[in-house]
């Protein structure tokens, strides 16, 4: 079997993640204590004890969540994993591809915890709270939602298909007028549900331009090499392995589509066969089989997982 190591966003966030781990392992320990010294920030203490108002803060749970997977592969390697004999490619979903090209070896783990404590707090700023919203359409496919999110799009507010997760599951994110618009029409249309997302901006469309703007200003100084495998990106749902086109693809990835499905579509496309989650949470393992009947994928969250997936 062809594995992809794949590894989540955000939404996968739990108070208690990667606690376990780094009471078991060392090699876990290290990470937490890194990333809390890169931030300057005991993140470690908020990831573990709460408050989860606070964790699922953007600007919080993008480092944390980067850093339980981190922390996962860490574990791995030091019981003799090697990344590029162990799997062909890897991905992450959003945030997760930073985690990817960090596992990869194309970025240092204490620069991924800058740029994605940078790239949480430029989400946010970029759009006041209550203006954008995100929704989730169920049982519509993405090609209905892009034409749905067009049609609510007028001259003062925009939508866009901002997830093709996966069958049937897409994310719509822009002005909030607009997207309870799209969800009206989608509901029109035939969706199960059009339910809106408990985020704070509306993250991958047009309104994150100026977030985009200061990523691209980051990551022009942020030294990436090329990864040891390639990483599958999200905005083009292909494999690439130049360090400047995955710094360009990070900057393009703050306002385009993650197209997640199409990505995993392409992996069983080019010899993929089974998914294995790193990190917090089992989101994209359950969306595999949805996806493509080819992928069988597992989750590495605790010891035993671990454990079992190595021998």
């Amino acid at each position: 079997m062809t594995k992809a190591f794949v590894f989540p966003g955000q939404g996968s966030q739990t108070v208690g993640m990667g606690q376990a781990l780094a009471e078991a392992y060392p090699e876990a320990q290290a990470v937490f204590m890194a990333v809390d010294d890169a931030l300057e920030q005991k993140l470690s203490d908020l990831m573990w004890n709460g408050p989860e108002d606070e964790l699922t803060l953007t600007e919080n749970a993008q480092p944390a969540l980067m850093a339980v997977s981190i922390a996962t592969m860490r574990v791995l390697e030091a019981r003799g994993l090697v990344l590029a004999e162990a799997a062909s490619h890897v991905a992450g979903h959003s945030l997760g591809e930073y985690s990817a090209l960090t596992a990869a070896g194309a970025l240092r783990l204490e620069d991924t915890a800058r740029l994605l404590r940078l790239r949480g707090q430029a989400m946010q700023r970029a759009v006041p709270v209550g203006v954008g919203a995100m929704a989730a359409l169920l049982g519509v496919d993405f090609d209905a939602v892009a034409a749905i999110a067009d049609e609510a799009t007028n001259s003062d507010e925009i939508c866009a298909a901002a997830n093709d997760n996966a069958n049937g599951q897409v994310v719509i994110s822009g002005h909030a007028a607009a997207v309870a618009r799209a969800c009206d029409l989608a509901k029109e249309r035939g969706a199960k549900r059009a339910m809106e997302l408990p985020v704070s901006a509306p993250f991958h469309c047009a309104l994150m331009q100026p977030a985009a703007d200061e990523m691209q200003a980051a990551l022009a100084e942020t030294e990436i090499s090329e990864p040891v495998v390639p990483v599958i990106a999200n905005v083009v749902a292909k494999a690439v392995s130049d360090a400047d086109a995955i710094r360009d693809l990070l900057t393009q990835q703050i306002t385009g589509s993650v197209r997640w499905r199409e990505s995993m579509i392409w992996a069983a496309d080019n010899g993929v066969t089974e998914l294995v989650e790193i990190g917090s949470g089992k989101v994209l393992t359950g969306m595999a089989k949805r996806i493509d009947s080819r992928l069988s994928a597992q989750a590495l969250n605790n010891a035993d997982d671990i454990d079992g997936f190595l021998a």
